[in-house]
């Protein structure tokens, strides 16, 4: 085994001669939305962006019907809790639209693609009161913010056509973050995070480094969108076409002196606050969730985060007649199924276990996630879904401590796991590599040999591969 420093990704992603306000874009943001469809090898492309994850079981319910109406009768779960649909034929945009106006999807066409707001799945479900959150040093566990009030507040403010700023000219991958205080959205490195931190008080941050500010909880939102715009003015003001804030140069970066002068014209009161200490959090964890209430949620992921839309309707359904009505869709590719009765629990999620959902931290397919692959994706070297499947059929690398692994069909890596390591298995034309990331090192998983470059793995060899490297320490 032997570590390498990975090229910066930014770097990687602007080319060697990119100046130093930052990278320089070759070609316009083409993020999907539901409105700009993505013209793939298997048809179009639809992105639904979800605030927070956030679905009524109608919603969700109707999502299946346009897949099985108009698309390939699959949805893909997204890395930002959000939902695609493939395989959609050539001029229905105007009609997936329309469908989703009606069901409250699509609730403005000018702000589709900066609706990118990902938040604490089990907030409220499962018990957890942050203690000494964002670094508030109180020490005493406090009651959880509701977060999911914050997400409908932000996303109305995302959506305003009346709004002081306007955000249109975000990228569609500038992603906000709103953390109950478990670090579990913090790990995902948002843009602007925000972050509970005890009775009425949230921490506002420019990514997850460097100090940040303290603001009322009601104010949170609307702190959080004047962030963002104070990282467009920022990135005017050193002439980058940047998508993200890490993206910056950090003398150049959205400053938190010039926030506060933005706070304090909108009547937002803030402090200072030190640098980020909030430890990183996991995902939630397969299985039924007790709350605090004496209900149930339980928590499932996606098979390599795809779903039929018969096991979408499933889910769907138990959400609207054993829930509360609604779903949550998970940065991790999973849904979490919330408002159940504790007796009725463990037997709903045997339901989905047999109907195919990852619904154990035991199971190999836990943490596991693969591009679209062939015959999707035009740049894809290989069938990384049909490979990934023979791979984790094996059982090899199952295990609650086993390292998120991802399958990638070409060098792009398209939603491949943010934040700490993860395997990634990347298709070569030949085989596969085999790496452990975490930020820019690699840990080259390679029988032992000392080279810093990586070996081609066979399918043959795959398997056993993918296990050593998803139990590396």
């Amino acid at each position: 085994m032997s570590t390498t420093p990975a090229p910066p990704p930014d770097r990687a992603a602007a080319g060697a001669g990119a100046p130093s306000a930052g990278p320089v874009r070759e070609r316009g943001d083409a993020c999907p939305g539901a409105l700009r469809l993505h013209a793939a090898d298997d048809g179009a492309l639809a992105r639904i962006r979800l605030p927070g994850g956030l679905l009524t079981a109608r919603q969700a319910l109707e999502l299946a019907r346009i897949s099985e109406d108009l698309g390939d009768g699959h949805l893909d779960l997204t890395s930002r809790g959000n939902v695609q649909l493939r395989g959609l034929a050539g001029g229905c945009g105007g009609t997936v639209a329309g469908r989703l106006r009606k069901h409250g999807m699509l609730p403005s066409d000018r702000h589709d693609r900066i609706r990118n707001v990902a938040a604490s799945p089990l907030c409220g479900l499962d018990g957890f009161a942050p203690e000494s959150a964002s670094g508030s040093g109180s020490g005493s566990e406090e009651a959880p913010a509701n977060i999911q009030a914050w997400v409908r507040e932000l996303d109305g403010l995302l959506c305003a056509d009346d709004a002081p700023v306007d955000l249109t000219h975000l990228s569609g991958r500038f992603l906000f973050g709103l953390d109950d205080g478990r670090g579990d959205i913090v790990a995902l490195r948002p843009d602007v995070t925000l972050i509970a931190s005890g009775p009425g008080r949230a921490g506002l941050y420019f990514g997850t480094s460097g100090p940040g500010l303290r603001v009322s909880a009601a104010d949170a939102p609307r702190a959080a969108v004047l962030a963002a715009a104070e990282f467009l003015a920022a990135r005017e003001a050193c002439g980058s076409t940047a998508w993200r804030v890490r993206e910056l140069p950090a003398g150049q970066r959205p400053a938190v002196a010039r926030l506060v002068e933005r706070l304090a014209e909108a009547d937002i009161l803030s402090t200072p606050l030190p640098s980020l200490r909030l430890p990183l959090g996991e995902p939630p964890v397969p299985g039924v969730v007790t709350g605090p209430d004496g209900l149930r949620a339980l928590s499932v992921t996606a098979p390599l985060g795809r779903l039929t839309s018969a096991q979408w309707r499933l889910v769907s359904g138990m959400a609207g007649r054993e829930g509360n009505g609604e779903l949550r869709v998970t940065p991790w590719r999973g849904l979490v199924v919330p408002g159940l009765a504790a007796a009725k629990a463990p037997g709903l999620l045997a339901t989905l276990a047999d109907a195919g959902f990852v619904t154990s931290p035991d199971s190999a397919w836990h943490r596991a996630g693969a591009c679209a692959g062939r015959p999707g994706c035009a740049k894809s070297l290989a069938d990384v879904r049909a490979d990934a499947a023979a791979c984790l059929a094996s059982g090899q690398a199952a295990g609650a401590t086993a390292l998120p692994v991802y399958w990638s069909g070409c060098e792009r890596r398209c939603g491949h796991p943010g934040g700490g390591p993860w395997v990634d298995v990347l298709a070569t034309g030949d085989g596969y590599r085999v790496t452990v990331r975490d930020g820019n090192r690699i840990t080259v998983q390679d029988g032992g040999r000392q080279d810093a470059a990586p070996r081609t793995v066979t399918t043959a060899g795959l398997a056993g591969a993918v296990a050593t490297a998803r139990t590396t320490t």
